[in-house]
């Protein structure tokens, strides 16, 4: 595979836990087949299905070494998901600072009794 267009969605294509996990074998070294298989408990077959999908993707790169093929990590389409999850990060950290904020408003001990918004139960009472 060159510097083709890709194929299938890389946000289809990591979907898959299988898939997540290939990369994450990929990301240190390359690797032939038989070796990413013996890290499932699926056939080869089916590993080469998942590396089908991943290289259609534009996430893994395969070469041809004697008989065998070796895939590698091709990271730059995960830029792609990057900058998407960046988008979205901002209203995680705003609601990240909301709570921080009222968690720390509601420590005992600040304003010398019960947490704000929480009364102590009643003797005898169901919470």
């Amino acid at each position: 595979m060159g510097a083709a267009e890709p194929n299938q969605d890389v946000f289809q294509a990591i979907a898959d836990p299988t898939r997540r996990k290939v990369l994450s074998l990929l990301a240190g070294q390359e690797m032939p087949v038989n070796a990413i298989s013996g890290h499932f408990p699926m056939s080869r077959t089916a590993v080469s299905k998942h590396l089908r999908i991943l290289a259609d993707a534009g996430l893994v790169q395969e070469r041809k070494v004697g008989r065998e093929k070796r895939y590698r990590l091709q990271p730059e389409p995960l830029l792609e998901l990057k900058r998407w999850l960046a988008y979205y990060e901002r209203f995680w950290e705003n609601r990240l600072s909301v709570l921080k904020h009222l968690v720390e408003a509601d420590e005992p001990g600040e304003s010398g009794g019960e947490p704000s918004g929480l009364k102590a139960a009643e003797p005898g009472s169901r919470p």
